[in-house]
């Protein structure tokens, strides 16, 4: 017994052994959890978090022009600054791009967009967490003993040696029980003079189920989880797919915004053609001892005021451009880029007449907002229903039937119990039954305010999409009146400067009346532009009030790929509708 003793003993130190190595190198994986020697804390240079930066932005200016370039005697004068205004976009690429280009380009490019597109992936990760919740699961429950205590009886062994190995397989249920099916193993081995069988062995067989019958009861309250999580996967793609409008309206509004941008300056490249053109006119005039040398003072301060404008529509130009690169975000149109941006798209102003109910209707019906909502309310429905069930008394209903072997060899305990010659079972049922349970009222009380406060969420956010989509509407209406007007004003703008430069040239205005139509001209050419603009924006904001953006551009998207079970990201998948941005 004493080898024996000893061997088992060996053996076992061996198994713990290996056990050790097993969960140091990671039974799943190459990875070392046991000795991983990485730092508990990962702290950052403290000097970059708390050390002051002490430069100055002077250290950053241009180098200086070599001596004698462009620091002449004409260098600050209007000729100069004519020329450095002009040289702004000259020699730029320039590239002309289409508003379905853009959109194309946000759709597959755009930060924000791909950000979105990780929360349905992230949500559907967590409906597969729930789902393994009933995964069935290998138990192994492994035991060496070796006792040597005192007896006061020669009937009870004072050394004895006990292996138990009990596999088994556990399989929860949807009704909130768990089915277990073991098969213990077990050799024992004493030093009693009086046992029959030493060694002894046996194998079972045992089949348990424990059910509970109130709280935890039935599918509807151990699938409730479940069904929240895929109540959230759909609520994040409601919120993704309004996450997509907006980048779209987005980028709409920016492909306008430079497109007005770019009208407005040459506007005031017109206007400044127009003041260059009355200033030379002007000249010749005082040459000819027509007029004084007043007019071509006025003539000089117009053309002045007029490049002014053209520096301020160049900037706004720039930053336009610039925002627009920043939406798409395409490779190779970096904000840093020098790519001139062409808004090649042109307006096309329709008058439309909308029927603002049927339109309310519609935004009801489309906006993903409310839809967000509404699985929301039904995940609390859901809440409301485990809740109440949790606060239920537990009783469970337990049963256990087994077959039993012995003998003095596992090969006969294994006989023994496939005969089933010995069986036995077992039932019982447990309680438990809170005393006050206040606890479990509370969350039952939490969770019905929360639904009720998201009832009226809910009717907030319908308010505020009819105000959306009404306003929208009267947006629309304004806006093609303004364009009629605006081109009426352009028209007679136009008339006027012109009998303004016959009344010149007959001697009857002055320079400042001739500038000061153009300006007029100018103005209203700028307000026309304004109001295309604008009522294009209009649409985009009519659009997404009533959740439509997407169909006008026939886009379909996908969430992107799933990591592997392994962790390993792959690279992000995105699929587009064929008519994307068409």
């Amino acid at each position: 017994m004493s080898e024996r003793k000893h061997g088992r003993g060996r053996l076992m130190t061996g198994v713990a052994a290996a056990s050790v190595l097993w969960a140091g190198w990671g039974g799943w994986g190459c990875e070392a959890p046991l000795f991983d020697d990485s730092p508990d804390v990962a702290r950052v240079d403290r000097s970059r978090l708390k050390g002051i930066d002490r430069r100055s932005l002077a250290e950053y200016l241009r180098p200086a022009p070599p001596a004698g370039e462009g620091a002449g005697e004409g260098a600050g004068s209007m000729e100069a600054r004519i020329a450095a205004s002009r040289a702004r976009f000259e020699g730029a690429e320039r590239s002309e791009v289409s508003l379905e280009e853009c959109r194309l380009w946000a759709l597959s490019n755009n930060l924000d967009i791909r950000v979105a597109l990780v929360d349905p992936a992230v949500a559907g990760e967590r409906v597969g967490e729930e789902a393994a919740r009933f995964e069935s699961l290998f138990t192994l429950n492994a035991r060496w003993s070796d006792l040597n205590q005192p007896t006061s009886s020669t009937l009870a062994s004072a050394q004895s040696q006990n292996l138990r190995v009990e596999p088994g397989v556990r399989v929860p249920l949807r009704t909130g029980g768990t089915a277990s099916i073991t098969l213990p193993w077990n050799q024992n081995e004493n030093n009693n003079a009086f046992a029959t069988l030493n060694p002894s062995y046996a194998s079972d067989f045992e089949f348990s189920v424990s059910q509970p019958l109130l709280r935890g009861a039935g599918r509807r309250a151990n699938l409730a989880a479940l069904r929240i999580a895929r109540y959230e996967e759909d609520a994040a793609w409601a919120r993704t797919k309004v996450e997509v409008m907006r980048q779209l309206a987005t980028v709409d509004r920016a492909y306008w915004g430079l497109y007005r941008a770019q009208r407005e300056l040459e506007v005031a490249q017109q206007q400044f053609e127009l003041a260059t053109a009355q200033l030379e006119s002007a000249r010749r005039r005082e040459r000819a001892g027509a007029v004084s040398e007043v007019e071509v003072i006025r003539a000089e301060a117009g053309a002045a005021s007029r490049l002014e404008a053209i520096i301020l529509a160049q900037n706004d130009v720039r930053t336009r451009q610039r925002e627009l690169k920043r939406i798409v975000n395409r490779p190779g149109l970096a904000l840093e880029s020098p790519t001139v941006l062409v808004a090649a798209t042109p307006p096309d102003p329709v008058e439309y007449g909308f029927d603002p109910g049927a339109l309310v209707a519609v935004s009801l019906a489309n906006r993903m907002e409310l839809l967000e909502l509404e699985l929301k309310l039904a995940g609390d429905a859901a809440s409301v229903a485990l809740e109440k069930n949790q606060a239920l008394p537990l009783f469970t209903l337990d049963y256990v039937y087994r077959v039993n072997g012995l003998g003095s060899s596992s090969q006969d305990a294994a006989k023994m119990a496939r005969d089933g010659d010995f069986q036995d079972w077992e039932i019982g049922l447990n309680a438990e039954v809170p005393l006050g349970n206040e606890r479990a009222r509370s969350r039952v009380r939490q969770a019905i305010l929360t639904r009720l406060a998201r009832l009226s969420t809910k009717e907030a956010r319908e308010l505020s999409i009819r105000q959306e989509v009404l306003s929208a509407v009267d947006q629309m209406d304004a806006g093609w009146e303004r364009i009629m007007a605006a081109r009426q004003s352009v028209v007679l703008s136009t008339r006027a400067f012109q009998a303004e430069q016959r009344q010149f040239d007959l001697q009857r205005s002055t320079s400042t009346d001739v500038l000061d139509a153009a300006a007029r001209l100018a103005e209203a050419q700028v307000a026309e532009v304004r109001a295309v603009v604008d009522y294009q924006i209009a649409q985009v904001d009519l659009a997404f009030a009533t959740g439509t953006l997407l169909g006008q551009g026939k886009i379909e998207f996908e969430a992107v790929a799933r990591p592997s079970h392994r962790g390993e990201a792959p690279a992000e998948e995105v699929r587009w509708g064929d008519g994307a941005g068409r």
